[in-house]
């Protein structure tokens, strides 16, 4: 068998999966690399990677897309790693600055926007000064103490919705060995199961817990309820 092409997120919320990836003997039967979310969906959208975690927007730009095994980047509610960070209220601001590391996120936060802030009329930028600006993963880390208001997105989604969110998903652009597809799902649980393993070491937030983030505020299973927020969260992103 061709060795298989994965693309990992960098950061810390997906330190479980590769710690389980690494340990595990599908290792021998890949080739791993690791970006940022934008990139991840690239190389799978591209046909550099076979398989990739991908924010769940770029399911839209895969011709053919395969969900695979039983684990996602995920949260019930608070995530503590996607926000919209500023200086003023929601109901002030006029411009919002996206970030350039994830389109999903950056879809979300102009979904709730529209449908559960009301604000229309905000000016969506790509660069540049703005009142208000997304921001995702381990930039977020120790953040929160800076700004006057900070909008968590999964929080403001579960308020809005009722359901959970799920901001990325294990998608190949092409269908994988059964065998590989079972060992790979299994891989991934083993890592999640040793969660704790990955904290010692990583680098210390003043008002941040890896322990709460990594064990609370993600929540990694693909649930029947993530399912339906993803399939409602692209019908959604289509009329942006």
């Amino acid at each position: 068998m061709n060795k298989i092409s994965i693309s990992a997120v960098s950061y810390t919320n997906t330190l479980p999966f590769l710690q389980g990836i690494k340990a595990s003997d599908v290792m021998d039967d890949i080739e791993l690399s690791v970006d940022y979310p934008s990139e991840c969906a690239r190389k799978v959208i591209a046909g550099e990677s076979d398989l990739g975690i991908i924010p769940v927007a770029a399911l839209l730009d895969l011709p053919e897309h395969h969900i695979i095994g039983d684990y996602c980047i995920g949260s019930l509610d608070y995530v503590d790693s996607v926000f919209i960070f500023s200086d003023k209220p929601i109901e002030e601001i006029s411009t919002l600055r996206l970030d350039p590391q994830s389109r999903t996120s950056n879809g979300l936060a102009r979904i709730l926007l529209k449908r559960f802030w009301k604000r229309d009329d905000v000016k969506i930028l790509t660069q540049g000064n703005a009142d208000a600006f997304v921001l995702i993963g381990d930039r977020t880390f120790g953040q929160k103490e800076h700004y006057s208001y900070c909008y968590d997105l999964g929080h403001f989604w579960k308020v809005f919705t009722g359901l959970p969110f799920a901001y990325a998903v294990w998608a190949s652009n092409t269908v994988l060995p059964e065998d590989f597809v079972v060992r790979f799902n299994r891989a991934l649980a083993d890592g999640l199961s040793r969660i704790q393993e990955v904290i010692p070491g990583l680098p210390p937030f003043d008002n941040f817990d890896y322990q709460t983030y990594l064990t609370v505020n993600l929540d990694y299973a693909l649930t029947s309820e993530k399912r339906q927020a993803i399939d409602q969260y692209l019908t959604w992103y289509r009329e942006l």
